[in-house]
């Protein structure tokens, strides 16, 4: 009843709790006084010690704590009604924060989409620069490498120490040619204009082609571990072997010459899982996230291999335009100078329909 004599009071009706305070109590008093005189004239009793009693009783005491109740439901009310007034300008106050925020938020929100299409715009203009540069690379460089090559076949003239600088013009020269090539097909690929053509590969022949090319002719000591019954991969045929090329020459380049790298390749649910591990120095866990980035590399400074961090890079980007995944678990050996690392790709499994 009293949460509804508040809701009442609330909602703006006509009635003073002021008012209240004084006229009901001064009502009680009075109807009691009348009633009590009339009841003991009627009775004839004279007005001694028990009409005094009632009188005090029911005409002073009741209106007292009736009024008494009232104040109390006065200070109640007043304390709602501050309290109400608190909450209504606190939340105007959260209100035009909430304003000034949205407001602020959407100037940011336009801010950074204006910045992201500078940064598109830049991105763009420095792909078209480096596939510039790249393609005017690749002419001359092509020219430089042939005049290196025949010169090298009638090298035989010239003294050991010139030949031998020719030779490693010709190693570099090589070196130069692929970094540009590299740098074209990141471009082209990034740019969503790297053509992939999958279809069914075998996996066995490809891996054993490929380590024909990349370890066998280095005297690098290989163990297969391959699965019965492998299914063919649903995959380009080139650029999977280059991506697993580019796994094995990792292998070859971050290991000892004298250790043994395994080629793997098992059936992993829906996909085949293709892995080479090697027996080197492994991948530091807090590179391991950053080694698939672009120039992001396990060893730096001058007693890493040489490279150019992009092979990783370039076979993330490469396998997954082919619906797979590339990543790398390290240490796989209990061998603290020589952890390892295994670089594992998972290549859809080729699926034929009765068509």
């Amino acid at each position: 009843m009293k949460a509804n004599i508040f809701s009442w009071l609330n909602k703006g009706r006509a009635f003073d709790l002021n008012i209240l305070q004084w006229t009901v109590p001064l009502f009680l008093a009075v109807t009691a006084v009348a009633f009590e005189l009339a009841e003991h004239l009627q009775e004839g009793e004279a007005l001694g010690l028990a009409f005094n009693a009632e009188v005090i009783i029911f005409g002073l005491m009741g209106p007292i704590i009736i009024a008494v109740i009232i104040a109390w439901m006065r200070e109640i009310m007043a304390s709602e009604r501050q309290a109400a007034a608190q909450i209504h300008t606190l939340n105007r106050e959260l209100e035009n924060k909430v304003e000034e925020r949205t407001a602020a938020l959407e100037q940011r929100n336009v801010e950074l989409a204006h910045a992201n299409q500078e940064l598109q715009h830049l991105d763009e203009m420095k792909s078209e620069f480096v596939s510039l540069v790249s393609h005017e690379l690749r002419a001359p460089l092509t020219t430089l490498n042939g005049g290196l090559e025949l010169a090298l076949h009638h090298a035989d003239t010239l003294p050991d120490s010139a030949r031998r600088t020719l030779e490693t013009m010709v190693g570099e020269s090589n070196r130069l040619t692929q970094l540009v090539q590299r740098i074209l097909d990141i471009s082209r690929l990034e740019a969503g204009k790297f053509e992939v053509n999958p279809g069914p590969v075998a996996v066995r022949p490809l891996m054993e082609q490929a380590a024909d090319v990349m370890l066998i002719p280095k005297g690098r000591r290989v163990e297969w571990k391959f699965t019965d019954n492998l299914p063919p991969v649903w995959a380009d045929e080139v650029h999977l072997e280059e991506i697993i090329r580019n796994l094995m020459r990792n292998a070859e380049k971050y290991s000892p010459s004298d250790s043994v790298i395994m080629l793997c390749a098992c059936q992993q649910d829906e996909h085949v899982r293709i892995s080479v591990k090697d027996h080197g120095l492994g991948v530091p866990p807090e590179y391991q996230e950053h080694i698939f980035e672009r120039f992001g590399r396990a060893q730096r400074g001058e007693s890493a291999p040489p490279g150019w961090g992009l092979g990783l890079y370039f076979a993330r980007k490469l396998i997954e335009a082919q619906s797979g995944s590339i990543n790398v678990i390290s240490p796989i050996w209990q061998d603290t100078e020589a952890p390892g690392a295994e670089f594992y790709l998972l290549v859809p499994v080729a699926t034929f329909s009765e068509e």
